[in-house]
């Protein structure tokens, strides 16, 4: 009796730390964009990392995301979460990107996880500018 509510405590604990771990690669990740450090956000990306998004990017891997995506680091301002939802290896979350022109874009992404780095993020843009720096 004693093994199986360790086992069960044990199971919980680990979905607990994955959970965790997930939101702190997430809000790692989105401190490199308000900090402008591409080193931060590199360090939480996977080496076979791919970005998919409804601008024309359809599974990108790192180094084009780096030269697409990186520079809308400029119109960031702040990011806030709205949600956090996680399961397994994935990760769904909302959240609202404050602008320095203080324009809201509101995004909601699809995140893979493996080996305790970010293997893929799928983007779905909300309703307004799109993404920072979109002129559309």
């Amino acid at each position: 009796m004693k093994f199986i509510l360790l086992s069960a405590m044990f199971s919980i604990g680990a979905l607990f730390s994955k959970a965790q771990n997930a939101e702190k690669l997430i809000k790692a990740y989105f401190l490199g964009y308000e900090k402008k450090d591409w080193n931060m956000i590199a360090g939480q990306l996977s080496g076979d990392f791919t970005f998919t998004s409804p601008n024309n990017d359809d599974h990108i891997p790192l180094a084009i995301y780096k030269e697409r995506c990186w520079p809308t680091s400029k119109f960031f301002k702040k990011i806030e979460f709205e949600k956090i939802m996680d399961q397994g290896n994935s990760a769904f979350v909302i959240y609202n990107i404050t602008t320095t022109d203080n324009k809201v874009v509101r995004n909601a992404e699809y995140y893979t996880f493996s080996n305790g780095k970010i293997k893929s993020i799928e983007c779905f843009f909300g309703p307004g500018i799109g993404y920072p720096g979109n002129t559309k």
